[in-house]
């Protein structure tokens, strides 16, 4: 609803220039297809108007936590079978086609990669990488693993790579 350029080309061009600023959308247009295309076009969260204080100031909040731990030496490049991730450049590329990964899909895979091979609960990664409180009805770490299944995975229904430890949460297995 700007006046020259919609707010999803804007979060694409700024996304193709700079691929690891965070972006949060903050809009009035609070359909599930608005959000989503945010999300598509590389927004890292989107926000609805209206919108508590609070909320937004913990959800920048955890977008900083999440910037200073990438200071840290922490691979660049994860080998997931056929795709290779490209934490830093925030791409993955599998069978030669390349697309952009969004602030929390990098950050999901660097805390999986952090601790390969071992479980770790759908309620810490809510914690650590989206500053919220774990919820039963709160999908938001599920979707994103979907997400990142259809472009890491060979077969997205039969993953290699990011596991479902049930009961637990998911482990990543290179």
């Amino acid at each position: 609803m700007l006046p020259d350029l919609n707010g999803f080309r804007v979060c694409e061009q700024i996304r193709a220039h700079s691929p690891q600023l965070p972006i949060i959308i903050l809009s009035a247009r609070g359909q599930e297809t608005d959000k989503v295309r945010g999300l598509e076009a590389g927004a890292d969260d989107y926000v609805t108007k209206p919108f508590s204080v609070a909320e937004l100031v913990a959800r920048v909040g955890a977008i900083f936590r999440r910037s200073a731990r990438l200071g840290g030496a922490q691979p660049e490049l994860l080998q997931l079978g056929s795709a290779t991730v490209d934490l830093k450049k925030h791409t993955v590329t599998r069978n030669r086609r390349s697309e952009p990964l969004t602030f929390f899909e990098v950050e999901l895979l660097r805390m999986l990669s952090e601790r390969a091979d071992q479980p770790v609960s759908r309620d810490e990664l809510l914690e650590r990488i989206w500053g919220l409180d774990a919820s039963s009805t709160n999908r938001t770490v599920d979707n994103v693993i979907v997400k990142l299944r259809k472009k890491i995975e060979a077969d997205s229904r039969a993953p290699q790579h990011i596991l479902t430890i049930y009961g637990c949460g998911y482990k990543l297995v290179r």
